[in-house]
């Protein structure tokens, strides 16, 4: 399998106050529908179903991860988004504070000895652009950090300057390129890494980056 990456431009810091309620937990069994329903919209060769199920129950090398959006966040699409007739229809707007949160993005990370390698992320096409890619990523290299890793590597296409540009953000660099790396266009993968992921300098800097999220 190929790694991948969708994420949305990030908009400036005030678009951000509505995703107060997204948090990242582990990735469950009972969320690989809904990982897929995203993984389907978001690349033009996805992942197997049963990629997933291995990833969960037989890779102890694997983290993988999903994006809740909670209460206040969903009421607040509710009523300003086409979901608002289904959920009219449906009469779960007076219900939406107790509705379960919806995953509205995911991310897997591999540990390859002492080095971390982000293999997917993804958030949904309803849900880019506010930040939830970033929030993911943070907590992907905060999990590296936890497992000591000294390197983080992924591939990015050539094309996607939004995501690149984040991971400039949080320290990648280019290192390489593989030719024809994805397989349905044979488009270049950009491959990126923070070479100096274990040091005091790289943990204050995702300390920054992560209070400005919160």
């Amino acid at each position: 399998m190929s790694s991948q990456v969708v994420l949305g431009r990030i908009e400036p810091r005030n678009a951000l106050k509505d995703i107060a309620s997204v948090i990242v937990t582990p990735m469950r069994l009972d969320d690989i529908p809904a990982v897929m329903d995203i993984e389907r919209a978001s690349f033009p060769r996805p992942w197997p179903e049963r990629a997933y199920h291995y990833e969960l129950t037989e890779n102890p090398n694997a983290y993988f991860v999903v994006a809740r959006a909670h209460e206040s966040t969903q009421l607040r699409l509710i009523a300003s988004s086409p979901w608002r007739r289904l959920a009219v229809r449906l009469g779960l707007c007076g219900q939406a504070a107790r509705a379960q949160p919806l995953v509205v993005g995911f991310a897997g990370m591999w540990m390859q000895v002492d080095e971390a390698h982000v293999a997917t992320i993804a958030t949904h096409p309803d849900w880019r652009r506010r930040g939830i890619g970033e929030r993911i990523l943070a907590h992907l290299l905060r999990e590296a950090q936890r497992r000591q890793a000294v390197a983080v590597t992924l591939e990015v296409r050539v094309s996607n300057g939004a995501a690149q540009n984040l991971y400039r953000k949080y320290g990648f660099e280019e290192v390489g390129r593989r030719r024809g790396y994805y397989q349905d266009n044979r488009e270049d993968a950009l491959l990126m890494t923070v070479t100096r992921f274990n040091t005091p300098e790289y943990r204050e800097r995702l300390d920054a980056l992560e209070g400005r999220l919160a």
